[in-house]
């Protein structure tokens, strides 16, 4: 009977493909501490600029509707119903956020995509994410060869 120990060079790693012949071999979960696990980063959300900006721009507004309705608390005065008062005020103040702005980037983005898929100067375009469109326009530099 042959007994080979288990070495380097006897190992196949994660993602091993064998061309020819056959492999008999064992299974080994070792966990997080593997050399594959170990090297994958988490996936980055892709954001646009404009979207980073609308999201600064519509915190910023909710942190002023929030100021505005506590103002408005403290100048009526502090009594039993502050928090009611305080709430009431919030949901008054909430027309300062522009959700409708959202709505009209997205379907600008959307139709921006449409009309790149469809230029006949640029055949075969296919824009598989709608912050692409937004993006060409702060290009500064184009290099090609």
């Amino acid at each position: 009977e042959l007994v080979v120990p288990l070495g380097v060079e006897n190992t196949m790693w994660a993602n091993t493909v064998v061309c020819g012949g056959h492999a008999v071999g064992l299974v080994v979960y070792t966990g997080r501490e593997t050399r594959v696990a170990m090297n994958a980063d988490p996936p980055k959300s892709k954001v646009g600029l404009v979207d980073m900006e609308i999201n600064g721009i519509s915190k910023m507004l909710f942190a002023l509707s929030a100021t505005l309705s506590l103002g408005m608390v403290l100048f009526k005065g502090l009594a039993q119903g502050s928090l009611q008062s305080f709430m009431r005020f919030v949901i008054l103040f909430s027309s300062i956020i522009p959700i409708s702005l959202r709505v009209n980037i997205d379907m600008a983005k959307t139709t921006y995509s449409y009309f790149m898929m469809r230029d006949e100067e640029i055949k075969g375009t296919i824009v598989r994410s709608s912050f692409i469109p937004e993006e060409l326009g702060r290009i500064d530099y184009l290099l090609s060869d």
